[in-house]
């Protein structure tokens, strides 16, 4: 079976050191779940309180022959719930302009989110995370939020992806879980097993080249426009126009390429909640995909 290479729908400038913001966990070695104590067989029956064992996070099924599965949305059918995700960009080679004041992150989007208790899914790269790390940590102790993996550098695990750099096929899995390494670095504790492509670009190689880590492909269905927008209105308008129940929004935390979007998302929480939605993360979403499985 062949399977196309899949890229995003919105229309994706490309910045001047092939910085591209476009839509565009855990690896095998996740801890996995203590067993709960054993009940004591001595003396009268007595309860005794123990701890629940932590749940994995819940992932999708492999494809067919083992394929990464893919996740682009949840249930339509199991109530108003949308996922807003905010993709953190930065490429292996972007260090010097951060050193210079250039800015890839946006403590100010992040604040709104918190103000407006509004859960997220952060996609991060590794870079970001080795930039960042204080930012990163408390992202990732903060309950409101997952991190989950955006590749270690943003090069395109596919040719001729928005113009950016290539992972060679031998090196996209390392890549990958070089983020985990920068995650691990920074503090974030337990990232997510998801994965999102830079540039939302795949192609079967791909996946068969990270069905190994165990990790879900995390894609969309609803284009935010932010990438290098300068009208809040209109990106507020995108995503309230493209919204429906079990949606996955993408939108960027990138400061420096995506100035507008923590205006967009003052003008989009609180329509959407007047519709009725929910906001969850992505976590949430996909187990409600396996729960209709």
């Amino acid at each position: 079976m062949t399977i196309s290479v899949h890229r995003a729908t919105a229309l994706c400038a490309v910045a001047a050191a092939s910085v591209v913001l476009a839509a565009c966990g855990t690896t095998e070695s996740r801890r996995a779940p203590h067993p709960a104590p054993p009940a004591s067989s001595a003396g009268p029956s007595k309860a005794v309180p123990s701890k629940a064992a932590p749940s994995r996070p819940p992932v999708l099924a492999p494809g067919p022959a083992g394929l990464t599965p893919v996740f682009e949305h949840g249930p339509r059918t199991d109530g108003r719930t949308v996922a807003l995700t905010f993709d953190a960009d930065m490429t292996a080679d972007e260090g010097p302009r951060a050193a210079a004041g250039e800015r890839f992150d946006n403590p100010g989007l992040i604040a709104t989110l918190r103000k407006l208790k509004v859960p997220a899914t952060v996609f991060m790269t590794g870079r970001w995370a080795e930039e960042y790390p204080d930012e990163a940590r408390s992202l990732g102790r903060d309950p409101q939020f997952e991190i989950a993996n955006h590749s270690y550098s943003h090069y395109a695990y596919t040719d001729d992806c928005y113009g950016l750099p290539t992972v060679p096929r031998e090196r996209m899995r390392s890549d990958l879980e070089r983020a985990y390494t920068a995650f691990a670095k920074a503090g974030v504790p337990d990232p997510m097993p998801y994965f999102r492509f830079p540039g939302g670009c795949y192609d079967r190689t791909a996946l068969e080249e990270l069905a190994p880590a165990g990790v879900t492909a995390v894609q969309w269905d609803v284009v935010s426009g932010d990438a290098f927008a300068t009208d809040a209105d209109a990106v507020a308008r995108q995503v309230l126009d493209g919204v429906r129940p079990g949606s996955v929004v993408v939108m960027h935390c990138t400061r420096s390429a995506a100035p507008v979007t923590e205006r967009a998302v003052r003008a989009v929480v609180p329509e959407l909640r007047e519709r009725g939605y929910r906001f969850v993360k992505v976590s949430e979403l996909i187990g409600a995909a396996n729960g209709r499985r």
